[in-house]
């Protein structure tokens, strides 16, 4: 393929992110469709409806689960359910093991939570998934680093506080911060808390477009995606 091609190949192939509520983002690259988290049945909000050719889900909950959802059209998904490292059609996952209290069942004091850290498009995208402890297991810490995108949960009620989020996603040092799990799940106003502890130096998006480019000078940026409804 000649340079040329490789250059409109480039242009045609930025990340998409879009928000489906809760934690589910689809992840669009070309032809190549990644979600974090999809909702299935059952779940506090509605379910999503799309093709997925990968599909991860960090909490065996049906507001993070849902990946017959995303089994549609002519597209399967390959499922990634825990920790582990996995590769798929070029993009390489990590997941790390750590604990959510969100969603227990009775007689449940935690429950396995998976954060991912996935290299796309030579970007790093690292979502905490249903995450409660701001302190991250050792293997985690000692394995994501140079983070481009880090999706973090800020509502409370099972998952870290818009406090303790903030604290979290800061020290991690992301170049952006996406929070989630304020859309339909979390405490009332737990974005709003989550901002005014950045500052409220924040940018709102119905989409983030992104290329390796886009992320010069960043260091910290929250943009904030409103939900596709």
């Amino acid at each position: 393929m000649c340079l040329k091609e490789k250059e409109f190949c480039a242009t045609i192939y930025a990340m998409v992110i879009t928000h489906h509520g809760g934690q589910c983002f689809k992840v669009t690259l070309g032809d190549l469709t990644l979600v974090f988290d999809p909702i299935g049945k059952g779940a506090t909000l509605p379910g999503v409806r799309f093709g997925a050719d990968i599909a991860l889900a960090s909490r065996n909950h049906a507001d993070m689960n849902g990946v017959s959802e995303v089994t549609y059209g002519e597209k399967v998904p390959f499922a990634i359910t825990g920790p582990g490292e996995y590769e798929r059609q070029g993009i390489v996952v990590q997941g790390f093991l750590s604990n959510s209290e969100y969603g227990l069942k009775k007689g449940e004091e935690r429950a396995v939570n998976t954060i991912y850290s996935v290299n796309i498009e030579d970007m790093t995208l690292v979502h905490l998934g249903a995450l409660n402890d701001a302190d991250l297991p050792k293997e985690a810490r000692e394995n994501i680093e140079d983070i481009d995108v880090l999706f973090v949960p800020v509502g409370g009620d099972g998952v870290l506080s818009p406090a303790a989020a903030h604290e979290l996603a800061v020290s991690l040092e992301p170049k952006i911060i996406i929070p989630m799990h304020w859309s339909g799940l979390g405490q009332d106003k737990a974005l709003e808390t989550f901002l005014k502890a950045g500052g409220n130096g924040s940018e709102k998006v119905d989409k983030l477009t992104l290329k390796k480019k886009d992320l010069a000078g960043k260091d910290g940026s929250i943009i904030v995606i409103t939900p596709n409804k």
